[in-house]
Formats: C-alpha cells, sequence, structure tokens
C-alpha cells in the first residue's frame, strides 16, 4: 500500500512538472509571438517616415491616402509636428535594425538641409509646408505663419536626434550642432505677445496676433511650456506656465471618472472631463512622464488613469456600438465618417482610432496588446494596411478608409518603444537644458 502510494504520488508530480514545462514553454511562446507582433507594427508605422516620406525634404507628409484620392490636392505637403514625432521613428528603425545607422545619417542631413531653409517665423515653424519648396502652405486663412505647438512637437524630436549624436563621428555630430542651431533660433518668449503671462499658438507675418489662442491647460501642448522655459536663447518666465499653462492653478481636478482620478481639468471652457488620448501622447514622445510631477499632479498618473477611462467607456459602451469592447477600444482626434473629429467619452461618433490604444502600451500594456492583436488578426486584414493599422474605423457605420495621418502614426512606433526600452525618453531627458527648464518651472523627476 506504501507503495501504491509513493508510485501515485511520483506519477502526480510528473504530470505537474510536465504540465508547469508545458505552461512555461506556452508562456515563451506567447511573448515571442507579442514581441515579433510589437516588432511587426513598428516596423509598418516606421516605414510611414522612411519610405512614405515626401522625397525632397524627407520630412513626414500630412497624410498618405493608399485609395489615391486627395480631395485637397495635398498629397505633397508636409507637417512639423507629424515630423517630429517621424524624427524620433527613425531613431526607432536605427536601434530595431530596420536601416542602417549611416541611412538615417543621409536621411537626416536632407531633413536639416529643408529645414534650415524653410519658412520660419521669429523661428518658429508653420503647421505646414509645400515639401517641393519650404513655402507656407496656410492650415487656416489666418493660420499662415507661426505655430509654436506643432513646432515644438517637432524640437522634442529634434533633440532627442541631437543626444543621439552628440558623441558620435563627425557627420553625425554636425547633425547635432545643426540641430542645436535650430533650437536656439525658435523665438518662444516672441508668443507671449510682448509680455504677457501665456504663450500664444499662432503669429502670423499678414494677421499678426489675429487667431488669438492663448494656450491654457490642460490639453497636448504641456511640451510647448517645458521648452519654453528650457530654452537657452529665448525663455519664458516661471509665470507664464504658472499663470498661462496651469491658470494659477485651476489646472488641478479632483474629480474621478469611471473610478480614476482625473488629476488635472482637461478642458478650460469645456464640460467634457476627459480630450482624446492623443493627449496622452505628443507632449510625452521625449518628455518622460515616470516619476514627474510638479505641484499641479503627477504625470505618469495623470496618463495612465487617462488611457483607462477610456479603455472602460469602450467597456461600459454606454452608446451601444458595435465592435467596442476590451479588444477593441480608443479614441482619439482621427478621420472620422464627417471628416476629422476629435472623439473621447461625450463626443463618441462609433469611431475607434488605433493609435489611441496603440500609442498608450506604456500605460495600458495589457489592454493595448489585446488592441493590437485585435488589429492583426487574419479576418481584420481590412484595417491594416502597408504603414500598420489605418488611422480609423467603424463597425457601426460599416465605414473603412485606407487612409493614414501622420500625427496618428508618428505616435505608435515610439511609444511602443518607450514601453519596450525607454530609448526616446532617455534621450530627450539626457538634454541638460530640459532638466534646468523642468526645474525652473518646479517639476521633480525621479525615474
Amino acid at each position: 500500500m506504501n507503495n501504491l502510494f509513493k508510485i501515485g504520488t511520483l506519477i502526480v508530480l510528473v504530470i505537474m512538472s510536465a504540465c508547469s514545462s508545458k505552461q512555461k514553454e506556452q508562456t515563451a511562446t506567447t511573448l515571442i509571438r507579442e514581441d515579433s507582433l510589437l516588432d511587426k507594427v513598428q516596423y509598418q508605422t516606421f516605414q510611414y517616415f522612411w519610405d512614405g516620406a515626401e522625397p525632397n525634404s524627407g520630412l513626414a507628409r500630412e497624410r498618405v491616402h493608399m485609395d489615391g484620392i486627395y480631395p485637397s490636392n495635398d498629397e505633397n505637403v508636409v507637417t512639423s509636428g507629424g515630423s517630429g514625432f517621424g524624427v524620433m521613428a527613425i531613431l526607432v528603425g536605427i536601434e530595431r535594425g530596420f536601416i542602417e545607422r549611416e541611412e538615417a545619417v543621409r536621411r537626416y542631413e536632407r531633413i536639416l538641409d529643408f529645414l534650415e531653409t524653410a519658412d520660419r517665423y521669429h523661428g518658429v515653424y508653420p503647421h505646414w509646408w509645400y515639401g517641393d519648396t519650404g513655402k507656407t502652405k496656410a492650415f487656416s486663412k489666418k493660420d499662415d505663419g507661426g505655430d509654436l505647438v506643432e513646432t515644438a512637437f517637432l524640437i522634442q524630436g529634434l533633440l532627442a536626434v541631437r543626444q543621439y549624436f552628440k558623441d558620435g563621428n563627425e557627420k553625425e555630430r554636425a547633425i547635432a550642432e545643426r540641430i542645436d542651431t535650430i533650437w536656439k533660433e525658435v523665438e518662444w518668449d516672441w508668443h507671449t505677445k510682448g509680455g504677457e503671462h501665456v504663450l500664444y499658438w499662432h503669429w502670423s507675418p499678414n494677421y499678426g496676433w489675429d487667431m488669438n489662442f492663448p494656450v491654457g491647460g490642460y490639453n497636448e501642448a504641456l511640451i510647448m511650456y517645458v521648452l519654453a522655459a528650457s530654452s537657452p536663447t529665448h525663455p519664458v518666465t516661471p509665470e507664464v506656465y504658472h499663470k498661462g499653462w496651469a491658470l494659477d492653478g485651476n489646472i488641478e481636478s479632483n474629480e474621478t471618472y469611471y473610478g480614476y482620478d482625473l488629476v488635472l481639468n482637461h478642458y478650460e471652457h469645456d464640460e467634457s472631463k476627459v480630450g482624446p488620448l492623443f493627449w496622452a501622447h505628443y507632449s510625452y514622445l521625449g518628455l518622460d512622464p515616470r516619476g514627474l510631477k510638479d505641484k499641479y499632479g503627477e504625470y505618469w498618473a495623470l496618463n495612465q488613469n487617462h488611457a483607462k477611462i477610456h479603455y472602460a467607456y469602450c467597456l461600459e459602451n454606454p452608446e451601444q456600438y458595435e465592435g467596442y469592447g476590451e479588444n477593441c477600444w480608443g479614441m482619439t482626434s482621427s478621420y472620422s465618417m464627417k471628416g476629422y473629429a476629435g472623439h473621447r467619452p461625450g463626443a463618441d461618433l462609433g469611431v475607434i482610432s488605433p493609435t489611441a490604444a496603440l500609442s498608450s502600451f506604456p500605460y495600458t500594456p495589457k489592454e493595448s496588446m489585446q488592441m493590437l492583436k485585435f488589429l492583426y488578426a487574419p479576418q481584420r486584414d481590412t484595417l491594416v494596411g502597408k504603414y500598420g493599422p489605418y488611422d480609423a474605423f467603424s463597425f457601426s457605420a460599416d465605414w473603412y478608409l485606407p487612409r493614414y495621418l501622420a500625427i496618428d502614426q508618428g505616435p505608435i512606433p515610439v511609444m511602443i518603444e518607450n514601453y519596450r526600452s525607454g530609448l526616446l525618453w532617455d534621450l530627450f531627458m539626457s538634454a541638460p537644458e530640459v532638466q534646468n527648464g523642468l526645474k525652473k518651472l518646479g517639476f521633480e523627476y525621479e525615474k
């Protein structure tokens, strides 16, 4: 009887060991598949800025429509902010082995050749240029000059490139020096409109300050205030941040939504609780929210909660849109059936924008991976093309469009890389001017 018991125990242990080994193998296989999927989406979205770039400037096209239909005849219009995301995506391409370092050097040289001669206004770039000439393409009638927010997105990317190449070979150091010159020529203080305690989004040589858009928080533009304070040549005072952006403390929020703290007031002039998810991405492609805080809030909690609120909203699906759920979630500003629209809880058209969940990988890795697997399932090949997931789709409206926008594709490879290695966060935060600017504004940063 004793021997039978021992034999039985031994059999159980062997079975348990076999099951444990099998589970470990399955886990390892799953991780390999997930890594391969991350590689794939990073490669495809990187290619938007490499293969899909406008050939003369080397910069990102504002949009790429795989159907060849461009209602505004703007196929060769390039974007300043989207190109800031693109120059960071090229760094991802180097590190992931998608391109050779020397190829990237040649591309950056072409980009800088363009940026050094393209239209600028007090060192501030416009939202759009014609890629073949470098002349400004007006974003709207009076928005035909400098765009400080888009310029901030561009400078954020260029500073990451500068830090990457600053100790390299002769050609690489030359790239870093040329970027340094562009950075120092941006007149951030000009956009205080003569010394007001706020930054204005636009200035036009033809219409002056007529756009009249003082930028208060909270929205996507935090990086503009950080860079303005960090500038070694044209800085703004801390009061510009505290009074203009933080609204004398009124930026703080004690509200919750779906059980998550909002941390900051997402809308200065709106009753909506949260904005589209690009607000958690654009300023944080380089600016590292991990351990970043000031007297108004903790920025990791701000962004992670923002993403989790979008996820919880899509789980609840109060409007009962088809497809919403744990594997299909995330809203941001993107294309829609009604043109370009700012999708968010409270302004929901039934449109899912893949960049919302995929660019949130650092904040919601499990939920973002669910969305990534959903998109790349074989039966959903209409949702993905040459440059990764298409901009947006709606199952409810049976609406699918094979089109891309630079500002939606760009955050995907960059934020996934920040999730995987912290590459762009580490580069941007290594800039001494940025560290000085953050301290000047009262930020604390503990990685």
